[in-house]
């Protein structure tokens, strides 16, 4: 008997039952309303039991729709306007049963149709505004919750996404954000509100509403936006110190769930503004469709990247080859997840350096197409160590392609750099080096060689932008090296179908470049990503300017004045035109390069004179 009465008292207690309650004491007052009206009218003449069915049978309609079209199973406190809308229709619906049902047994030439049209219409607006109060009352609790403290936060977009991202966090304290402002460039917007939060002005007004505000958070809902409207969008935000998450494209996530718990961090593509540039089209990309594909360094950041690619375009078989066992390893899971037993995969532990393994390697995979991304890149280490940059970056190309001609590979790619142009540093000369190998192979080896030259690549290890990064959420100094020192940037993406891309199109011996935009100044990247973070330079965190490291250029260069461009069908890809080389005397100097290197105690000053030898544009810095 216990037991039954806490269970009649949960049910009373229930949510969902007062507020039938209320729906049901709600049509029997708009109802009895219309009789009292009658009444004073002196209209009533029918008999008792009329009047008793006049008000039941509204009343029985109403609990019967709800319960068809499960209105008790709504959470008002998250609905939505379809939820609002399907109630008033449920309240409607029932009031037209129920004058059916009085003309059908007789009873409506007892009560004239206007007053049935008034009770309908009382009843189901005294419904809605029933559920109307409930949601605002709901809401002004949550909202204003003293057991959770609450961040101010500031919605860009009053579009359709942020409108739902309002609503989610009205109602859902536990994610401690409190909007408190809304900003849109559409002007037809302003000073109107969206679930109670006003919308104060256009996005150029960010830093000043934040600080009117007290803003703590910034989330921007934009998800059509494009990444130089997001750049332009940041620009503002910039100026409020305040850090700042973004919704991502609706292309990067499903629609279905919450919209304030799928907000991320901004990407280095968005920081920089730059639009994604489509380098290889399916056609390019079809070059290794059933072909094998032999990657080398394919478990670095751009190898990697070039492995995904070339698997999505169903490769005979792909191979990678990297002497770091773990990103082998992680790459090689990550294929095997996505594509299981559709992807022909072989993984090759083995260093470029060791000139017989290679050639075992192609004797046996019999690779068609040769994507050279093994390399030293890191140009201050590779200061300090010359003979490893040598050992690594020169001979190990020159093992790699020794390889590719003698067992009949058709397409060599080696993967270069922009420090390549008139270098400054040792890791630059080797590269170099490695574009005259292109030439030298391209002069005798029925194989295809070319080289693919592009600038920094943002994410990739190393990188600036991670650098940066980790230093910020450190509270470390961030290290930028001079103030005006600028650099040209690309995606891992881009620069992986730049490689493929060029492997479509080469006949032997050319360098492709990529037009990557205009270049950007390190310092203004450091500043807008600390205030992004919602630091303030000078007051939480500085920049601690180190000067040009060993070998490093102020501005990097794309092309030697000597190549030449020449346009391709893609207006993004140019071909520069190598400088020929003289074979003997290249061989000589590769011979005596090779000695330098791997004498019992290698000379750095002999290696560094050797290598401007070698190539003549590379300039040690002076330290």
């Amino acid at each position: 008997m216990k037991n039954f009465l806490i269970k009649v008292k949960n049910f009373v207690m229930d949510r969902s039952f007062l507020l039938l309650c209320t729906d049901v004491a709600i049509i029997a007052l708009s109802y009895g309303l219309s009789l009292f009206i009658c009444a004073l009218r002196r209209e009533m003449g029918s008999p008792a039991y009329v009047y008793v069915l006049w008000t039941v049978l509204p009343v029985v309609f109403y609990l019967l729709f709800s319960r068809i079209l499960k209105i008790d199973r709504i959470i008002w406190r998250y609905a939505s306007g379809s939820d609002f809308l399907r109630i008033l229709l449920t309240a409607a619906e029932a009031a037209f049963a129920a004058f059916l049902a009085c003309e059908l047994i007789g009873m409506s030439k007892n009560l004239p149709t206007l007053y049935s049209i008034m009770s309908a219409a009382v009843c189901a607006l005294g419904i809605t505004a029933s559920r109307l109060t409930y949601f605002a009352i709901i809401a002004h609790r949550s909202a204003r919750r003293k057991d959770v403290p609450l961040k101010k936060l500031l919605i860009v977009g009053a579009g359709s996404a942020g409108s739902m991202m309002l609503t989610e966090l009205l109602h859902n304290p536990s994610l401690g954000l409190l909007p408190v402002a809304v900003v849109d460039d559409d002007r037809q917007k302003l000073h109107r509100r969206i679930s109670g939060i006003k919308v104060y002005g256009n996005t150029r007004e960010i830093p000043t509403i934040c600080r009117e505000h007290g803003v703590d958070l910034i989330y921007i809902a934009i998800p059509s936006a494009t990444n130089a409207q997001r750049a332009r969008i940041l620009e503002y935000c910039a100026g409020a110190n305040c850090p700042v998450k973004i919704l991502p494209f609706f292309s990067e996530t499903d629609a279905l769930g919450s919209l304030a718990e799928k907000v991320r961090n901004i990407t280095p593509e968005e920081l920089l503004g730059r639009e994604p540039v489509k380098v290889a089209d399916e056609a390019l990309l079809s070059f290794v469709s059933g072909k094998t594909v032999a990657i080398t360094g394919g478990g670095g950041s751009i190898g990697s990247e070039i492995c995904r690619q070339v698997a999505a375009n169903s490769p005979g078989k792909l191979v990678i080859i990297d002497i770091y066992e773990n990103n082998a390893y992680a790459i090689q899971q990550e294929l095997i997840g996505l594509y299981g037993d559709r992807l022909n995969l072989s993984v090759h532990i083995a260093s470029v350096r060791d000139a017989k393994k290679m050639d075992l390697l192609f004797a046996r995979e019999k690779p068609d197409i040769v994507v050279h991304a093994a390399a030293h890149k890191h140009v201050p280490l590779m200061e300090d160590s010359p003979d490893e940059a040598v050992k690594n970056n020169v001979f190990g190309l020159f093992n790699t392609a020794a390889a590719a001609d003698k067992n009949g590979v058709k397409k060599f790619i080696l993967i270069s750099t922009d420090k390549a142009v008139n270098p400054t540093n040792v890791m630059g000369a080797t590269k170099r080096i490695c574009e005259m190998l292109i030439t030298y192979f391209s002069g005798f080896s029925n194989t295809t060689f070319t080289a693919v030259r592009f600038g920094n690549v943002l994410g990739s290890n190393g990188s600036v932008i991670p650098l940066f990064k980790s230093q910020i959420e450190a509270r470390h100094d961030v290290t930028v090296t001079h103030p005006e020192m600028i650099r040209y940037f690309m995606t891992i993406p881009e620069a992986s179908q730049l490689v493929l891309a060029s492997g479509a199109m080469a006949k032997s011996g050319e360098i492709f470049v990529l037009d990557m935009g205009q270049p950007v100044r390190i310092d203004d990247l450091a500043k807008k990503m600390i205030s992004l973070s919602g630091l303030v330079l000078g007051r939480d965190i500085n920049i601690r300017y180190t000067g040009l490291r060993p070998g490093e250029k102020m501005y990097e260069e794309l092309l030697m004045s000597e190549e030449g461009l020449t346009r391709t069908e893609n207006k993004k890809i140019f071909i520069g035109h190598q400088v020929s080389v003289c074979p003997e005397e290249f061989s000589r100097q590769l011979a005596e390069l090779n000695r330098l290197c791997t004498g019992p105690e290698p000379d750095h000053a002999a290696i560094r004179k050797m290598l401007s030898a070698i190539a003549p544009t590379y300039r040690p810095a002076q330290l």
